[in-house]
């Protein structure tokens, strides 16, 4: 079950600062089921300030693949909107940085891709049941 979205920015915002303070040491593992966390850093499409997300990954081959779930929001996340505008990006596995291009994954790569997001985090199963949108799968692909 999902924590409200109160408890959710709290976890977020500790999780960005032990991943900052130690130079991407901690907040990045994987966990045993293939699951990992990068730190995306996108450019407020906006602002035009950086903004730094922490995400949920899977490895397909060389791309990284990101779900665009927002918690099961009914509105995509900031995120996503500025990865539209500028898809060119970087983002952070542990310590070091990698420069991708953003692109929503084809409906053939979605449903390839889809059972293992959920088998990595049955979160996403539910979240795409509740949310009034289509939830984006996200390629990360290296440049």
């Amino acid at each position: 079950m999902t924590p409200p979205r109160p408890i959710l920015r709290i976890g977020w915002a500790i999780h960005k600062a032990f991943f900052g303070a130690t130079g991407g040491r901690v907040g990045a593992e994987r966990a045993g089921d293939g699951l990992g966390t990068l730190f995306l850093t996108s450019t407020g499409r906006r602002s035009g300030k950086a903004r730094r997300n922490a995400l949920f990954y899977i490895e397909d081959g060389p791309d990284l693949v990101v779900v665009a779930s927002n918690a099961g929001d009914d509105a995509d996340p900031s995120w996503w909107h500025n990865l539209r505008a500028a898809p060119d990006v970087a983002v952070m596995i542990g310590p070091q940085a990698v420069p991708v291009r953003a692109r929503r994954a084809s409906a053939e790569e979605f449903a390839r891709l889809w059972p293992r997001l959920v088998a990595a985090n049955p979160e996403y199963a539910a979240y795409r049941k509740n949310a009034a949108r289509e939830i984006p799968v996200v390629i990360l692909a290296p440049r």
